[in-house]
């Protein structure tokens, strides 16, 4: 290796929370070196009896690091196929600043840090934890969060599913009023597979959905026992995603109170109603504010009765009463399944709900995605401003990443609903608080 290829070398400490959020991340350093100091690896220990997915990431690191022994000293290090070092490192507490607590371990990994800074260069912490980034950085200690999963730099350029045109030429309008439909060659604008489009001119204006290279009219076939109506054009949008056929996966972001869980739970109804679904599966991800799941009283359900408490607050709204949601339930039309468990389990003929989920990883999003079975929608809603969950914000949360990732594919959707339909309080407390 050349001495300039050597200078451009990094080690990267990794901390606990980027081994738990992600276990690729332990080979995802191409021709750098990863250090894990000691004590993280006490930290693994714990989790690695725990159910989801941080016991499956714990167990997996442990088998890993269990697996390179067998090709070298973890102390010394070992060479990965993508040229990548990986060793274990002893805490040094010398070089933990005499101000900290050397108990901590968080701390340790300071100590393990400082000291090899002391004997090569480029050394980074990566870490998921905010305030241990703010500790490095008082430190003068190089630290920066897991980048892997981010795909925009900043909120500003998420996909909204929705793009405003220029129109120039009245006889488009003409066109597509008549047709229901326009060549996008005749648009001369590069749209996204399922993306909504604003087409204005003067005081005209239409609205379409890209398809089949083609911009056609929207559409909104719901049952007749559902009676809704969309306020604003957000959720007009919403509802051509949510009741058509040809898309099995769709996203809605946006604030309190704008209907991205009564647009969605009415169209499932619909669906279940005319037939074209046999059950609706509601889950979410259950991050608490206080105390765990686990800690309270009776059995599954009576567990998940608070977490589903804003799907009963949506029947009630739209039926009076709360018994249609429970006669659904003994029947089987609706199930309520705890994301915890969903591993293993297939969803055919279902409409998939998945709430709050802007609050689960990119990981845990795949498990319940690839759960999808054939005559399946799956719809994940969420505000990407309202994170409970440590580690991850508006940017590195599962729901923003499967929005980016998906807005080329045909099979998906997306619609950012901008305006709070709720009451005006509710409204003006998102602007302002």
């Amino acid at each position: 290796m050349t001495n300039a290829a050597n200078k451009n070398k990094k080690t990267f400490i990794l901390d606990t929370s980027v081994l738990l959020y992600d276990r690729c991340s332990i080979h995802s350093f191409d021709n750098n070196d990863v250090v894990i100091p000691l004590v993280v690896l006490d930290e693994i220990d714990r989790f690695k009896e725990k159910s989801g997915l941080l016991g499956e990431n714990a167990r997996y690191i442990n088998r890993f690091l269990d697996g390179l022994r067998s090709q070298g000293s973890l102390y010394k290090g070992v060479r990965l196929e993508n040229n990548q070092g990986v060793r274990v490192e002893p805490v040094f507490e010398p070089s933990i600043p005499a101000i900290l607590d050397k108990t901590c371990g968080d701390n340790k990994i300071i100590g393990a840090a400082l000291h090899l800074k002391e004997k090569i260069d480029n050394v980074v912490v990566v870490t998921k934890d905010i305030n241990f980034r703010v500790k490095c950085d008082a430190l003068c200690l190089p630290a920066e969060d897991y980048y892997k999963d981010k795909i925009v730099n900043n909120s500003s350029e998420i996909y909204t599913g929705q793009k405003i045109i220029s129109i120039s030429d009245v006889e488009l309008f003409e066109e597509f009023y008549n047709k229901g439909t326009l060549p996008l060659s005749k648009l001369d604008e590069n749209l996204y597979p399922n993306q909504f489009v604003i087409g204005k001119m003067g005081n005209q204006s239409l609205l379409g959905v890209v398809k089949n290279n083609k911009l056609h009219s929207l559409t909104c076939e719901l049952d007749d026992l559902i009676k809704i109506n969309a306020r604003n054009k957000e959720q007009k949008f919403a509802l051509d995603l949510l009741t058509r056929d040809d898309i099995p996966i769709v996203t809605l972001t946006g604030i309190a109170g704008s209907g991205k869980t009564f647009l969605t739970l009415m169209s499932a109804l619909s669906g279940l109603n005319e037939g074209r679904y046999e059950r609706i599966v509601v889950t979410r991800s259950l991050q608490p504010v206080g105390r765990e799941i686990g800690f309270l009283p009776g059995n599954i359900k009576d567990k998940m009765d608070p977490w589903v408490s804003p799907i009963v607050d949506n029947f009630r709204h739209a039926f009076k009463d709360v018994n249609y949601f429970e006669l659904m339930q003994e029947k089987g039309k609706v199930e309520v399944a705890p994301l915890a468990f969903i591993r293993g389990r297939t969803f055919n003929n279902s409409f998939i709900i998945m709430d709050e989920s802007q609050n689960a990883t990119i990981h845990e999003l795949k498990t319940i995605i690839t759960r999808v079975g054939e005559g399946s929608k799956i719809v994940l809603l969420g505000d990407i401003e309202q994170i409970d969950t440590p580690y991850i914000d508006s940017l590195s949360n599962g729901l923003t990443i499967i929005v980016e990732k998906f807005k080329k594919e045909e099979l998906s959707g997306h619609v950012t609903l901008i305006k709070g339909e709720r009451s005006k309080l509710a409204t003006l407390a998102s602007k302002v608080i």
